[in-house]
C-alpha cells in the first residue's frame, strides 16, 4: 500500500515538473500561474505545495534540471576523441536544439529577469560554466586548436556579453526572432576562434 501511495505521488510530482517546463518554455515564468500548472497538470494546489514552496521554487528546480543535461552533454561531447572543431559543432547544434524550445517570453524572463532568485541562480550557474569552458578552450588553443593569438580573455569578456547582445534592440531588428541572433551569435563566436587550414600546417 505504502509503494502504491509512493509511485501516486511520484507520478504527481513529474507531472507537476513537466506541466511547468511545457508552460514556462512557451510562456515565460512570470506569466504561468500556479493555478495554471495546478490545472494543466491535474493536480489540485495542495498537492502542488507538499512538493515546491511556490512557482519560484519550482521555476529554478527545473532550470536545475535543464542546467545539468546542458552540462552532462557538454561533458559527452568533450570526452569525445574527435577535434576540438568537430566538438564545436556539436556544441552549436546543442545550444541550437536547446534554444529550439524556448519562446520569446521565456528568453527575455531569463536574460533581462526581474526575478532575483532566477537571476542569482542564472549568474552563478553561467559563471560555473564558464570557467569550465574557458579551461576547455585553454587547453584546446595549447593543443593548436583555437588561435594562437586570440586572448583568452578576450573570449570570457565575449561569453560574458552575449547575453547582452542576445536582447539588444538594434541587432534583434536585423534577425527574424531572437533564436536567429542566437544561432548567429553562437556561429560566429566558435568559427571565430577555430584555427583554418593553414594555420594548423
Amino acid at each position: 500500500m505504502e509503494k502504491s501511495k509512493s509511485m501516486a505521488k511520484s507520478k504527481k510530482y513529474r507531472q507537476i515538473i513537466e506541466t511547468a517546463r511545457d508552460l514556462f518554455m512557451r510562456h515565460g515564468i512570470r506569466r504561468v500561474s500556479v493555478e495554471e500548472i495546478c490545472q494543466t497538470a491535474g493536480v489540485s494546489k495542495m498537492t502542488f505545495y507538499k512538493y515546491f514552496e511556490n512557482k519560484i521554487d519550482l521555476a529554478i528546480f527545473i532550470l536545475k534540471e535543464i542546467y545539468h543535461e546542458g552540462e552532462e552533454r557538454y561533458k559527452d561531447i568533450m570526452a569525445q576523441g574527435i577535434p576540438y572543431s568537430e566538438k564545436a559543432k556539436e556544441i552549436i547544434k546543442m545550444k541550437l536544439e536547446k534554444s529550439e524550445d524556448v519562446s520569446q517570453e521565456m528568453f527575455k524572463d531569463l536574460i533581462q529577469s526581474s526575478i532575483p532568485e532566477v537571476a542569482e541562480f542564472l549568474q552563478r550557474k553561467t559563471q560555473e560554466n564558464l570557467k569550465i569552458f574557458l579551461d576547455d578552450l585553454v587547453s584546446a588553443q595549447k593543443r593548436g586548436e583555437i588561435r594562437k593569438d586570440i586572448n583568452p580573455q578576450f573570449i570570457l569578456y565575449f561569453l560574458n556579453l552575449m547575453p547582452e547582445m542576445a536582447v539588444d534592440e538594434r541587432l534583434l531588428n536585423l534577425f527574424e526572432s531572437p533564436k536567429a541572433l542566437t544561432a548567429e551569435l553562437i556561429n560566429f563566436f566558435f568559427y571565430g576562434i577555430l584555427t583554418t587550414k593553414s594555420e594548423e600546417e
